[in-house]
């Protein structure tokens, strides 16, 4: 391949990005509450509070993710937030469907693109079983193609046990765990479209100046 058609690729690749995952934590005194509305908003207060705020971590994968291997040994007592930045091709486009299965001795909360799919505000534990009662937060969005985010939130009193997030993209046979391998975003972002028309320009008066010369 030509230099040319180097450039180009580098440029084509900046479109092609993976989920981003990251979970962020801080402690507080956990209480359940009324709706999914209301965990949003007691788990965003929890979070701003410098005392309490233990910071923001990124994941590979949202497989067996546990609070005290991210933060410290961090195991009770904590306000939790996960955030999924991922993308949707035209071929996915349709009806997704979401799960995540939890550990919340306070209950919690599921949001897609800031709609609230699902909240509960038992005790709950999915003990690696999505048909546990009370273990998980499940529920569907008509997504169209472009950059879309999920967000979990939840309340902790005790012991931190290990938590899970899949989805489903409409006409897909099976869930999958949302990893950072993920190549799901096909729209690029504007940065991308930006740095591709430098690029491409740059190649063009490049191009001019070796036929000038």
């Amino acid at each position: 391949m030509n230099k040319l058609g180097l450039a180009l690729l580098a440029c084509f690749s900046l479109n092609a990005n993976a989920s981003v995952i990251t979970v962020q934590v801080a402690t507080t005194s956990p209480s359940a509450q009324a709706s999914a509305a209301a965990y949003k908003l007691a788990v965003d207060a929890a979070l701003a509070k410098p005392a309490g705020y233990k910071g923001s971590k990124s994941v590979a994968a949202y497989d067996n993710l546990r609070v005290e291997n991210l933060f410290g040994g961090l195991n009770s007592n904590y306000a939790f937030e996960s955030t999924v930045s991922f993308g949707v091709t035209s071929a996915q486009a349709g009806t997704w469907n979401f799960r995540t299965g939890v550990d919340f001795g306070y209950g919690g909360a599921l949001f897609v693109d800031g709609v609230a799919l699902g909240f509960n505000s038992h005790d709950m534990w999915w003990n690696g079983s999505y048909g546990t009662t009370n273990g998980s937060l499940q529920g569907a969005l008509n997504l169209a193609a472009g950059n879309h985010v999920m967000k979990v939130y939840g309340f902790e009193n005790c012991c931190d046990g290990a938590m899970q997030a899949q989805f489903k993209a409409a006409n897909a046979g099976a869930y999958k765990t949302f990893a950072a391998n993920d190549t799901l975003n096909a729209v690029p972002e504007p940065v991308s479209i930006a740095t591709f028309g430098l690029g491409a320009g740059a190649i063009a008066f490049i191009r001019r100046r070796r036929k000038q010369a």
